[in-house]
């Protein structure tokens, strides 16, 4: 492989589409407690980054047999044959090596562990527990709401301050409908390599009855942040239109039309998480 072939690999193992998210999560909390981005708050993007590209990175081998069996990750690069395994976890090494340096010289040492904690419960906990239980997303959801907690603990917030209790619990909650929807549009792929998901207990209406559920506690959460966090009226107006359009939405196409359509439902609920982190960063550069 050429040099940029070698970099699209890496970018790859580092699940970039997921790591960048999860690093401006961290950033949302950093911005509650300061008020402010600056050049830390680009170290602490770049640290956080390192940090879960390296849990990507090494997922990729963790699951690389089980990618070969699914038509959704069989080009993934270690089942495409493009690289072998370890070169993934090399690809692991560097990153967290970096990560946890950048971490470790710009902030308190309360960010790096809570980043290696987040670190652990994905690949340690979480992803070998998918082999073993349908329900393993409800502790896996943990692994979501700990990013905010980074960059909160990095900016020398405290740990039990409410704030960052409430902007946690909507992403642990909403942790459990995205990875549902996923499975409604995946769950075939998932059989495939014998996990246990929710079709074996429940039918695919069921599961759409329960994702609802669980997206109408998302978004309750998100309205408790949009009335208490959110101090300026614009960013709390426009946050809490969305949160009533998705509301309408989706309650429209449960009960009316008789069917949640998953990968809409998919979208609309991942462009809540990104306008609660916008939302948020923006009002506390304005109101802190």
């Amino acid at each position: 492989m050429s040099i940029l072939q070698y970099i699209q690999v890496i970018l790859q193992l580092g699940k970039a589409r997921i790591s960048l998210p999860i690093a401006l999560s961290a950033l949302t909390g950093y911005v509650l407690v300061t008020g402010t981005i600056g050049i830390p708050g680009l170290y602490l993007i770049l640290g956080v980054y390192m940090m879960s590209s390296s849990s990507g990175a090494i997922n990729h081998w963790q699951e690389h047999k089980i990618d070969a069996q699914m038509p959704r990750t069989q080009n993934r690069p270690i089942p495409s044959g493009k690289i072998p395994p370890s070169f993934a976890v090399w690809v692991f090494i560097g990153y967290f090596l970096l990560g946890a340096w950048v971490l470790y010289l710009h902030f308190p040492i309360e960010a790096l562990v809570t980043s290696t904690i987040t670190l652990i419960s994905y690949n340690a906990f979480y992803t070998p527990l998918k082999k073993y239980t349908a329900f393993a997303v409800v502790p896996g959801s943990l692994v979501g709401a700990l990013p905010p907690y980074i960059g909160w603990l990095a900016a020398g917030g405290s740990l039990t301050h409410p704030t960052i209790f409430w902007v946690a619990t909507f992403f642990f909650i909403g942790q459990i409908p995205h990875f549902w929807l996923l499975l409604l549009m995946f769950g075939k792929e998932y059989k495939l390599v014998n996990y246990p998901t929710l079709t074996d207990i429940f039918s695919e209406n069921q599961i759409k009855r329960l994702s609802f559920t669980w997206i109408l506690a998302t978004i309750a959460s998100a309205l408790l942040i949009a009335l208490k966090v959110i101090e300026g009226r614009t960013a709390m107006f426009i946050l809490i239109f969305y949160i009533f359009y998705l509301l309408s939405s989706i309650t429209l196409q449960l009960l009316v039309k008789k069917n949640l359509h998953p990968k809409q439902t998919f979208f609309k609920l991942n462009f809540l998480y990104l306008f609660m982190m916008l939302a948020l960063i923006i009002d506390s550069l304005f109101h802190r």
